[in-house]
């Protein structure tokens, strides 16, 4: 997939039908944690604004140097922080698709040199939703569907009868 290709298909077949799903769910479901010790929806949709905002900058900067090397985040520490709990749901809903159509915009934008340029150096071994060995070659491209896959990941937590568009990374 090109650039291009995964910002539509990412865009079109992903993120524009979801947002309708989610607001039909009920207060008492997506105020509610999906089992014992999990997020609530509302919690995991902070998470997934989280992990928007720092792939965000990754994907920048990912452009601008010759590894792919990133600090992780204390991703419970940030949704607790941001007490999503308490956030009004159509807000955290709309506020998560407007930013990941933003990333659309960044990723249909991303040159195919700097798609496709192979990176010896990464940290995809540790902070990678589908983690690569350290020894292995990875690409910006392998870590914008890792993205992907992660964000369709958390929306079958809250959506079980959601079927996964991207099923496997083809890079």
């Amino acid at each position: 997939m090109t650039p291009t290709q995964t910002a539509d298909f990412f865009q079109n077949t992903i993120l524009n039908p979801i947002p309708d799903l989610l607001l039909e769910l009920s207060e008492g479901t997506y105020s509610q944690p999906i089992a014992p010790d999990k997020w609530s929806p509302k919690q995991i949709i902070g998470h997934l604004i989280d992990s928007a905002t720092n792939n965000h900058a990754r994907f920048v900067k990912a452009q601008m140097k010759e590894d792919l090397v990133f600090e992780g985040y204390a991703q419970v520490a940030w949704v607790d922080l941001q007490n999503y709990a308490q956030k009004d749901w159509s807000a955290l809903v709309s506020f998560w698709h407007h930013y990941n159509l933003h990333l659309c915009h960044l990723i249909s934008n991303i040159s195919e040199e700097n798609w496709s340029k192979t990176r010896e150096k990464h940290s995809l071994d540790t902070m990678a939703w589908k983690i690569r060995s350290a020894d292995e070659v990875v690409t910006l491209g392998y870590f914008v569907l890792d993205y992907i896959g992660h964000l369709e990941h958390h929306i079958r937590q809250i959506l079980p009868d959601y079927l996964l568009k991207l099923t496997q990374n083809p890079l």
